[in-house]
C-alpha cells in the first residue's frame, strides 16, 4: 500500500487527471486528492461558481481599453502634428544666430559652463504593451493557484478555437486579453451559442477579420462609397469556428452570410452609433434584403438577421461533429478514438450545445482515461506545468512571454485564425525539443539547491512515474541535472 492508503492504480487515475485534463500538480497534496476520486476532483471544479470568471481592478472591459487607446493614438496624432509645424516653421525662418552676453560667454571670452543634463527617463512602453503585460501576470496568477486546472484548459481551448491574434497590431494587441475575459471566459462553461454570438460581436475579432470593412455593395454606404463585401469573418464562422472545413457549406453561403453581418462594427473615438469601443450595428452598410444560409432564408432587417444565423448554425449537426473531433483531439489523441468523437457529438446535439454538459461527457468516456499519453504539451501548456512543480511562475512577465516567443508559441499571437496548431509533430520536432531542454536548464539552475528532484517526482507523479525516469533522476550527477532531466521527462512533457 502507498501512503494515504491509495492503491497504484488509483494514482495513476490521479495523474491521469491532473495531466491529461489539468494544468498538472502544483504538488501541495493534489496528487493525492485527484487520486483519491479522480473524476469527483475534476468535477468539483466546474461546479464552481464562476470558476472561470477573470476579474480585477487592473483588468478593464474591453471598451475602456479601447477608449484607452483610441485617446493614446489621438495624443500621438497631435504630437506628430505640433512637430511637423514646428519643423516647418524652422524651416521657413532659417537657422537663428546665437549672441553670447559677456556674462555668457565668461570671462577673456571663454564659453560658458553649460547645466549638467538631467539622466533622461526611459521611456514608458506603449499603452497596448502595458496593458498586454498585465494580462500576462493575471493569467499567471490564475494558473499557479488553480487546482487542477481543468477550466483553464477549456479557456485556452476555446481561446485558440476563436483566435485573435495581436500581430494585427495595436488594436488587437491590447483586447486581446479583454476578448478573452469578456467573449470567452463567461461562456465556457455555458452554451457554445451564447460564446459565438459573443466572439464574432467581439471587436477585437471584428477588427482582425476585418469585418469594419464589408459593406454591402447595395446598403446605403454602399451605393454611395462603391466599396463592398469583405468574407473574411463570415468564412471563418463557417470554416474554423462552426462548421468546419467539410462542414457542407458553399461559397455561396459564405458570400450569404457575409452580407448578412454587414454593418457589424464597433464604435470608434467619434461615433453616434455607440459608446467608443463597443460593438454597434450600423444601418446604413448592411445589405438590404432576404438571404439563405445552408438553404435556410434570412428576413430580418437588423442585427438579428446575423443574430438568428448564428444561433442556427451553432446548432448545425456538422458543428457538433467539427467541435467533438477538435475537443478529443485537442485532449485524448491526434486521432481520437471514432466512439469518443461521436459520443461528445451526440452530447453537443442533444444537450444544445451546452459546453458544461459536453465537458462532463469527455470525463466520463473510459476513452478518454485509456488512450495512452501520446499529446506533448505545448510550449505554455509546459511552462505552465514547470511553473507549477518550481512553486511559482516568473516575478517578470517577461520571462514567460520571451519562452513563448522562442518555443514558437508567441501568447495571443497565432500566425492565422486557425490559431496553433494541436498535434505532436507541431511540437515535438527536434529543434523544439532542444530549445525546451534549455529552458529546463535555466529553470533548475534558478531552483537547483532549493528543491529535490526524486522529491519532486514522487508530489508529482508518485507510483505512476516510470522506472526509467526514477532512475535517470537518481543517476543525476547534481540536483541542478536532476530537476532538469524531471522537467524534460515524459511525465511533465507528456499528457
Amino acid at each position: 500500500m502507498l501512503p494515504g492508503a491509495l492503491m497504484a492504480t488509483d494514482i495513476h487515475a490521479g495523474f491521469i487527471a491532473l495531466n491529461r485534463f489539468g494544468l498538472g500538480s502544483r504538488r501541495d497534496g493534489d496528487l493525492a486528492a485527484a487520486a483519491a476520486d479522480p473524476r469527483g476532483f475534476l468535477r468539483a471544479e466546474l461546479a464552481k461558481p464562476g470558476v472561470a470568471l477573470l476579474e480585477g481592478e487592473n483588468l478593464p472591459h474591453t471598451p475602456v481599453l479601447l477608449r484607452s487607446l483610441y485617446d493614446q493614438n489621438e495624443r500621438n496624432r497631435v504630437a506628430r502634428l505640433s512637430n511637423e509645424m514646428a519643423e516647418a516653421a524652422r524651416a521657413e525662418v532659417g537657422p537663428m544666430p546665437i549672441a553670447l552676453s559677456m556674462t555668457e560667454a565668461g570671462e577673456a571670452g571663454a564659453p560658458a559652463a553649460m547645466p549638467p543634463e538631467k539622466p533622461k527617463e526611459p521611456p514608458k512602453p506603449p499603452l497596448q504593451q502595458q496593458v498586454f503585460r498585465t494580462e500576462t501576470i493575471a493569467r499567471l496568477q490564475r494558473v499557479i493557484s488553480a487546482r487542477p486546472g481543468f477550466v483553464e484548459r477549456l479557456v485556452a481551448f476555446w481561446t485558440n478555437h476563436f483566435c485573435v491574434s495581436a500581430v494585427k497590431g495595436p488594436f488587437v494587441r491590447i483586447s486581446a486579453g479583454a476578448f478573452e475575459r469578456d467573449a470567452i471566459r463567461p461562456y465556457v462553461l455555458g452554451r457554445f451559442r451564447d460564446m459565438l454570438q459573443a466572439v464574432e460581436s467581439h471587436p477585437a475579432m471584428l477588427f482582425y477579420l476585418d469585418n469594419q470593412f464589408s459593406i454591402g455593395p447595395n446598403s446605403t454606404v454602399g451605393q454611395r462609397i462603391g466599396r463592398g463585401l469583405n468574407e473574411n469573418l463570415a468564412r471563418e464562422i463557417l470554416e474554423l469556428h462552426t462548421l468546419g472545413v467539410n462542414g457542407g457549406y458553399s461559397q455561396a453561403d459564405v458570400t450569404a452570410l457575409a452580407r448578412i453581418i454587414t454593418g457589424w462594427t464597433f464604435a470608434g473615438r467619434v461615433s453616434q452609433l455607440g459608446e467608443p469601443g463597443t460593438f454597434v450595428f450600423n444601418a446604413n452598410a448592411h445589405e438590404p434584403g432576404s438571404q439563405t444560409v445552408l438553404g435556410r432564408p434570412y428576413d430580418q432587417e437588423d442585427v438579428g438577421k446575423g443574430r438568428a444565423a448564428l444561433a442556427d448554425i451553432a446548432k448545425h449537426p456538422a458543428t457538433a461533429q467539427h467541435i467533438a473531433y477538435k475537443f478529443a483531439r485537442h485532449f485524448v489523441a491526434d486521432e481520437p478514438p471514432p466512439v469518443l468523437v461521436e459520443r461528445l457529438a451526440q452530447t453537443f446535439r442533444e444537450s444544445d450545445g451546452d459546453l458544461k454538459a459536453l465537458a462532463l461527457a469527455l470525463l466520463d468516456a473510459p476513452e478518454a482515461w485509456s488512450a495512452p499519453a501520446t499529446k506533448i504539451r505545448n510550449p505554455q501548456e509546459f511552462l505552465y506545468a514547470a511553473g507549477r512543480i518550481v512553486g511559482r511562475m516568473p516575478d517578470d512577465p517577461g520571462q514567460f512571454l520571451g519562452a513563448l516567443n522562442i518555443l514558437g508559441m508567441p501568447l495571443w499571437s497565432a500566425a492565422g485564425p486557425n490559431g496553433y496548431p494541436d498535434s505532436v509533430a507541431a511540437w515535438a520536432n527536434p529543434e523544439g525539443m532542444k530549445v525546451r531542454l534549455e529552458i529546463c536548464v535555466r529553470i533548475a539552475d534558478r531552483w537547483r539547491d532549493a528543491l529535490n528532484p526524486l522529491d519532486l517526482l514522487d508530489e508529482i507523479a508518485g507510483a505512476a512515474a516510470s522506472p526509467e525516469t526514477r532512475q535517470a533522476i537518481a543517476r543525476a550527477e547534481s540536483k541542478q541535472q536532476g530537476l532538469a532531466l524531471l522537467l524534460m521527462s515524459p511525465e511533465v512533457q507528456r499528457r
